[in-house]
């Protein structure tokens, strides 16, 4: 029954990847590749990533290169990136597409915080309903007494000493990201 905890140990460690996933999208001063994660691209009749039709460069801190693997899809994803929320117009040099991120302003900034928040909150949730299922799996276990109640307390310690960790380790990161925001 030890494994329960191991298995909500993995899934809170998942949570924490993808919180991290959520921060790499949200934009602090320097162009990262995974600020475009999110945009898609008319390609061929279908909908498709633009990671899946192009290559993404960051040739200096503020500007990302994208340059489509089919030339003849420039059009294309000049389009898409023009369409998306990034405030970033983009130029075209060939079949190069650049990117320059403007400045980020105060108020922009705070927004940005405002996001991480609330990722980092998606994660504590989800955090919290690992919690709560595996509680509810150790009861039951204990009820039906298929393991006994110092057992099933002991577990929940350890359950509790996990959550506490990774809502910890959330935090931080929240914390780090909120500095990276800020930075000017």
């Amino acid at each position: 029954m030890a494994s329960l905890v191991d298995q909500a140990k993995d899934q809170m460690k998942k949570t924490i990847e993808n919180t991290k996933e959520n921060f790499s999208g949200i934009r602090t001063g320097r162009a990262n590749p995974a600020l475009l994660n999110g945009i898609t691209v008319e390609s061929y009749g279908m909908t498709m990533p633009l990671k899946s039709v192009a290559t993404i460069g960051v040739p200096e801190p503020r500007t990302l290169s994208v340059t489509p693997f089919d030339p003849s899809q420039a059009n294309a994803v000049e389009k898409a990136l023009r369409d998306s929320d990034l405030g970033a117009s983009p130029r075209r040099d060939g079949n190069v597409i650049r990117l320059t991120m403007p400045e980020l302003t105060e108020e922009r900034r705070k927004e940005y915080v405002k996001l991480a928040k609330t990722k980092a909150e998606e994660g504590k949730v989800a955090v919290r309903n690992i919690r709560r299922k595996t509680k509810e799996t150790i009861d039951k276990s204990v009820k039906d007494g298929d393991m006994g109640e110092d057992e099933g307390d002991r577990l929940l310690k350890d359950l509790d000493k996990v959550t506490k960790q990774v809502t910890d380790e959330l935090d931080a990161l929240l914390e780090t990201k909120q500095k990276e925001i800020m930075e000017v």
